[in-house]
């Protein structure tokens, strides 16, 4: 402390006694040492964290190699509150995995947007066919729905997002879906495998013939295409009331994945009472993803930010 203001304050207390002068200065130093109330630290989110579906193997496996272990790879968001999150299914024909453009990458969309992102490998033809790959992505809400504690999500904010045959996929369990066994052994099969949200990036969801091209997801099964399978794979065809939420994204001209289908899904769920929006361009190929290098797209991005924070999965006050 410094002479003067030492001075002044001798003057204030003249005639005071020694104890409580000294009294006095012992407080004065214990609010010098005192440090400032800290903020609640941030608990440290995995960026990069993989996470087995499955850990003693998946059901069905052929084998033990990376091709045989659906897995989870985990992008946590900043911030300490709960967090909505998105499982990311990247498109790839069921063949192969657009695993950077159309993963990755959303992962750290949504990670600015504060939603943690879980980018899924799952299983892939020739190696396995239907209902392996779709067995993996109602896994993988059951997972993290049961993990949601540990990563610091909100339990009844868990969406889905799939591009191409990821888009098929999400509209696959987005329409097929069910409360959990609460009898089953294994604590992830307790979980809903029901995502809150959904969004689908030019995928196929239907494989009705008036809309899809001939031979579309063959590769994907074993054997024809039969009419009872058609309706199985569609997810068009499975809407109810209780279908979640979606947000569909297609070009016209797209020349892999016709935009009818969407137009099919889009009448079911409004059919249905089911919540739905659609956003279709009159331009642009195949596999945009966020449209970074397509100006005349890249409002779609912006709208399903809108979509987000209108139903609460996205915090209002973050600006792009």
């Amino acid at each position: 402390m410094a002479a003067r203001q030492w001075g002044e304050i001798m003057k204030c207390c003249k005639g005071w006694g020694l104890a409580t002068m000294l009294a006095l200065t012992a407080g004065l130093g214990s609010l010098r040492a005192q440090a400032p109330v800290a903020a609640p630290a941030e608990i440290a989110l995995p960026h990069g964290e993989v996470q087995l579906l499955w850990p003693a193997g998946a059901p069905g496996a052929v084998g033990a190699t990376d091709e045989d272990k659906p897995r989870l790879e985990i992008f946590g968001a900043s911030g300490t509150a709960l967090h909505s999150a998105v499982i990311v299914c990247p498109g790839g024909g069921y063949t192969h995995l657009a695993y950077e453009k159309e993963g990755t990458r959303i992962a750290e969309w949504l990670n600015l947007r504060g939603i943690t992102a879980f980018v899924l490998t799952y299983r892939l033809a020739p190696r396995y066919k239907y209902p392996a790959p779709i067995d993996d992505g109602k896994r993988a809400v059951r997972w993290v729905r049961s993990h949601a504690a540990e990563y610091r999500v909100d339990p009844d904010r868990i969406g889905m997002w799939g591009f191409s045959a990821g888009g098929h996929m999400v509209g696959m369990v987005g329409t097929h879906f069910d409360v959990g066994n609460a009898q089953a052994t294994d604590p992830v099969e307790r979980s809903s495998d029901r995502p809150d949200f959904v969004i689908s990036s030019y995928g196929l969801l239907s494989l009705d013939p008036m809309a899809a091209r001939p031979g579309q997801l063959q590769q994907f099964v074993d054997g024809p295409i039969t009419p009872a399978l058609v309706r199985e794979l569609s997810p068009d065809k499975n809407v109810t009331k209780d279908t979640p939420p979606f947000f569909l994204y297609a070009t016209t001209t797209d020349d892999k994945v016709p935009v009818a289908t969407d137009l099919l899904f889009y009448a079911a769920m409004q059919r249905a009472g089911a919540p739905v929006e659609m956003h279709l361009f009159e331009q642009g190929p195949h596999g945009t993803a966020l449209a970074q290098n397509y100006p005349a797209l890249s409002a779609w991005t912006m709208q399903l930010e809108n979509w987000l924070r209108l139903h609460g999965w996205m915090d209002a006050s973050i600006k792009h």
